[in-house]
């Protein structure tokens, strides 16, 4: 039991002096010459059991006060938030991308290979990636143009489906290599994710108060320099280390070797994923293999933690309500008794 208003048990001390009238009242009285004889008779059961009146009126008093002193029962809650990691991966399909890399002991596209690496990153592989269920997750793709795949969701079971409509580029006029514009667009993402997550959990303007967003990242994966697109990459790196928001870098293929694209003769330009991983805090690492690329998403993965974290609480219920109902109850009980069984006349 907790008293929310303990100062209340104060107003105890006056109780006696609401009740002194009770003793100093004097009753009517009829003269006789002698009492001996009513002396003798004693005392009626009516005057014996008088005390009750005084009794329901300080009962009475005595729960009243209680119920201004706010007793509540308290019960202890845990509430788990989740401190998730919001993610904006960031794919090139530009035409670069269709040479090949061995993936489980197949030969299939570098996009594929980015693909399918990513979807154990995010969805677990069983092995050295344990997967990021706690995590906002987004998808953004880019060749000429950058194009949201994905918004930042909660829901992963929609990421494969979208992931798989990430398809190299097939129109000559549509092939080129936008990394400023791409990373732009996912900074931009990142830095409304609040909103973004507030949509999703139906809190309107606020965001789901068991949900935290811990950090931002983007992984901006690419085998080729930026030539195309309206935004320089320093620039939009510029943007993302404003907003707080880390840029993991991974050049694909390594530098120079043979492209059978539109873009032949391209490579990954290293020391721009440097600067850009340097500017916002992040990391730069070159994967010309598979296995390659699943250490660098496991080096991601411990060092962008999620947590769960329980929240203690006590849960308190008001119980001043039954006490001044009983307090009441006495009252009206004392005012009948009063007025029936211990009436005084005159």
């Amino acid at each position: 039991m907790h008293f929310n208003t303990p100062l209340a048990f104060i107003l105890l001390l006056l109780i006696p002096f609401v009740l002194w009238p009770w003793r100093r009242r004097r009753a009517g009285s009829v003269r006789f010459s002698s009492t001996d004889d009513a002396v003798l008779a004693g005392k009626s059961l009516r005057q014996r059991v008088s005390f009750i009146l005084p009794l329901l009126r300080a009962l009475s008093l005595l729960l009243l006060v209680i119920a201004l002193a706010r007793p509540q029962v308290g019960t202890e809650r845990v509430r788990d938030i989740n401190k998730g990691i919001a993610i904006e991966v960031v794919i090139d399909r530009s035409g670069s991308m269709r040479e090949e890399m061995k993936y489980k002991g197949e030969r299939m596209t570098r996009l594929d290979v980015v693909k399918n690496v990513f979807r154990d990153f995010i969805l677990g592989d069983g092995r050295g990636l344990p997967g990021r269920p706690n995590d906002l997750v987004g998808m953004i793709s880019f060749a000429r143009y950058a194009d949201t795949i994905c918004p930042l969701t909660l829901a992963h079971g929609a990421l494969e489906p979208l992931l798989e409509n990430i398809k190299l580029v097939t129109d000559r006029s549509e092939d080129g290599t936008s990394v400023g514009d791409a990373l732009a667009l996912a900074a931009a993402r990142l830095k409304r994710a609040e909103d973004t997550l507030a949509l999703q959990t139906g809190k309107g303007d606020k965001a789901d108060a068991d949900y935290q967003i811990k950090s931002k990242i983007i992984i901006l994966l690419t085998d080729g320099a930026n030539n195309a697109g309206q935004r320089d990459p320093m620039a939009a790196a510029a943007l993302a280390a404003k907003w707080d928001i880390k840029v993991y870098a991974i050049g694909i293929g390594s530098a120079g070797s043979p492209i059978f694209g539109f873009m032949r003769g391209s490579s990954a330009d290293p020391e721009t994923l440097k600067r850009i991983a340097k500017k916002t805090g992040g990391i730069y690492r070159s994967a010309d293999s598979a296995k390659a690329l699943q250490s660098i998403y496991a080096e991601i993965d411990e060092l962008e933690k999620s947590e769960i974290e329980s929240v203690r609480f006590m849960d308190y219920k008001e119980q001043f309500v039954r006490y001044a109902l009983f307090a009441l109850l006495l009252i009206i009980l004392e005012i009948i008794l009063a007025e029936t069984v211990f009436r005084k006349l005159p």
